[in-house]
C-alpha cells in the first residue's frame, strides 16, 4: 500500500521537482515493495521503520507526504507494539499449554 501511494507522490513531485526527489522517492517505493518480503525477519521491520522516516521526509518534496506518512507511521508503531503484546499472549498461552498436559 505504501509504495502505490509513494507512485502516486511522485507523480505529483513530476511537474516541481528534478531527478533527485524522483530518483529518492523512486527508491522509497520500490524499497517498501521489496520489504514487504523481509517482516518474517528482524531486519524487516528495522528497515520497515526507517521507511517510515522516509515516508514522512519526503513530505519536503510533496507537502501532502507528511500527513500521509505520519498516517502510515502510527498504523506501522500500532502494528509493531499491539503485534508484540500478541506474541507475548501467545507464548504465555502455549507455555501453560505444554505444562498441564501430559506427555
Amino acid at each position: 500500500m505504501e509504495s502505490l501511494i509513494m507512485g502516486f507522490a511522485l507523480l505529483l513531485a513530476m511537474q516541481d521537482h528534478g531527478a533527485l526527489a524522483l530518483s529518492l522517492g523512486g527508491a522509497l517505493a520500490v524499497t517498501c515493495l521489496l520489504t514487504a518480503g523481509l517482516m518474517r525477519k528482524k531486519l524487516g521491520w528495522q528497515i520497515g521503520t526507517a521507511l517510515q522516516f522516509g515516508l514522512v521526509a519526503y513530505g519536503v518534496v510533496v507537502p501532502m507526504m507528511y500527513f500521509i506518512g505520519a498516517l502510515f507511521a502510527g498504523l506501522w508503531a500500532s502494528a509493531y507494539f499491539l503485534g508484540r503484546k500478541g506474541e507475548a499472549i501467545r507464548a504465555k498461552l502455549i507455555a501453560e499449554r505444554d505444562q498441564t498436559s501430559p506427555i
